[in-house]
């Protein structure tokens, strides 16, 4: 009960200051935006370090193997420019809090900010704007809803890495008595669910309804709701439940929000692109782009039944330095990976759980031919068991046999990396519905979020 008095008298308190703060901060309204194109609606699709290799290797991936063209993807056909995502320092290398605050508030920041300055002073977010402005609110993940990309639009710290702190400001950063977000999917319950704050209890004093369980999605009937999935993250793509379970939470989020009478801003991001990025994963990375590719197709879906509503869809970076083609051959594979089906480290786990099946080829090859379908010939088989049976007599033997597995995925398919970090290269943009035409050609990530909060405003100008 204290920390809810204290949050009322704090909303209270810091309402009018944030509306204040909202006028000084946003971009005024241009004469250039016709009353006409302003949508509605805002759907806000972040793919957390899809950089262009990225949706160049989906579309291979994709490939239809039974026609000589090669099919466009729903990213090629939205693709309308491109972005940079350069920190506020002389790194060019940004990380996902520093993008992220970029993408939410139009200010550049330091890496591992979560919207505030270089004195730390809180930066208005997108979303802060969006409800003082009476709109709905959603936030739809796949990593804990506490990460860097989603914290940067509901919250205010000076580190991605206080994701205690993070939760409890979704309680405390209140407007009109109410959190940012109506609706928040994802994982966190580690970080919610605590022996000294039970935060879900507290959101449920205050309207929200909770589960725990993605399965549990239809029992929610209306808003606010709260949904954590997972203790950090959602499981990944591949071998998950739901493979596509990030298009199932956008899909029950659109009909709860097509229901509420007010306009709706909505941000989505696929988080664990990123994840898979830095693990030099293309498995893996493969199976969230597919969900993220479904989750898109869903949404455009959605406007083509709901013009009045945008769709602008980005990455906050590039992760892991992807290409498609390695030691100097012409040659890229991608469709093979189509024939993994476990990820790297579930064969390494399921491989250390039994080390026999490594003392003959025909063993060996048996097992692997459970996960990973497409041929290989006798020589690399044996050159493959001879590489992992040595690796389990090392010290972190499991780490050991999961980067063998990935070089040797990656050397049958031509992938490569340059880094188990982000790179500086500038990431594709994409749009659909109402509106798009204001994300053409180059822009910088401070921009898309500048022009996002410009319709906004244009729409309170104009009563939308």
């Amino acid at each position: 009960m204290f920390h809810l008095n204290k949050r009322l008298t704090l909303s209270a308190i810091c309402c009018s200051i944030l509306s204040m703060q909202v006028l000084a901060q946003s971009p005024q309204p241009s004469l250039e935006m016709a009353t006409d194109q302003l949508p509605k609606n805002i759907i806000y699709l972040i793919g957390d370090g899809m950089g262009p290799a990225y949706t160049s290797a989906y579309r291979y991936y994709a490939d239809n193997p039974e026609t000589k063209t090669v099919e466009k993807t729903i990213f090629d056909r939205l693709l309308v420019g491109s972005s940079s995502t350069y920190p506020d320092d002389d790194t060019y290398v940004t990380d996902s809090a520093a993008s992220a605050t970029a993408l939410a508030t139009s200010h550049k920041t330091y890496n591992g900010a979560i919207s505030v300055d270089h004195q730390h002073t809180p930066i208005t977010t997108l979303f802060e704007i969006a409800r003082s402005q009476g709109k709905t609110t959603a936030v739809v993940v796949t990593s804990q809803i506490n990460h860097a990309t989603p914290a940067s639009f509901l919250a205010h710290n000076e580190s991605r890495r206080n994701y205690d702190e993070i939760a409890d400001s979704y309680l405390d950063n209140l407007i009109n008595g109410q959190p940012i977000a109506d609706l928040m999917l994802g994982g966190g319950t580690k970080y919610f669910v605590r022996e000294d704050r039970d935060l879900t209890q507290e959101f449920t004093q205050l309207g929200y309804q909770y589960i725990d369980k993605l399965d549990e999605l239809d029992t929610i009937e209306s808003l606010p709701a709260l949904g954590l999935f997972a203790p950090k993250g959602l499981s990944y793509a591949l071998g998950s439940d739901d493979p596509l379970r990030l298009t199932t939470m956008t899909r029950k989020s659109l009909d709860l929000l097509s229901a509420e009478k007010s306009s709706f801003v909505l941000m989505v991001e696929a988080s664990q692109i990123d994840w898979c990025g830095h693990k030099n994963d293309i498995v893996c990375a493969m199976g969230e782009m597919h969900d993220f590719a479904n989750t898109l197709e869903l949404v455009k879906a959605f406007i083509d039944a709901n013009p009045d509503t945008l769709l602008i869809a980005t990455a906050d970076h590039s992760t892991g330095g992807l290409t498609l083609g390695r030691s100097g051959k012409y040659q890229w594979k991608g469709k093979l990976l189509q024939q993994v089906t476990n990820l790297p480290d579930v064969i390494a786990r399921q491989l250390m759980d039994d080390t026999s099946v490594l003392e003959k080829s025909e063993s060996f090859s048996t097992f692997l031919a459970q996960h990973i379908q497409f041929e290989i010939d006798a020589r690399a088989m044996n050159s493959l068991r001879i590489i992992l049976k040595d690796g389990i007599k090392q010290a972190k033997a499991l780490k050991i046999i999961e980067k063998e597995l990935k070089n040797f995925i990656d050397k049958a398919t031509y992938t490569g990396w340059t880094t188990g970090g982000h790179t500086a290269i500038d990431v594709p943009i994409f749009a659909y519905g109402k509106g798009q035409q204001y994300f053409t050609g180059h822009m910088d990530n401070t921009e898309i979020a500048a022009k996002l909060i410009e319709i906004m405003n244009s729409q309170r100008i104009n009563g939308e």
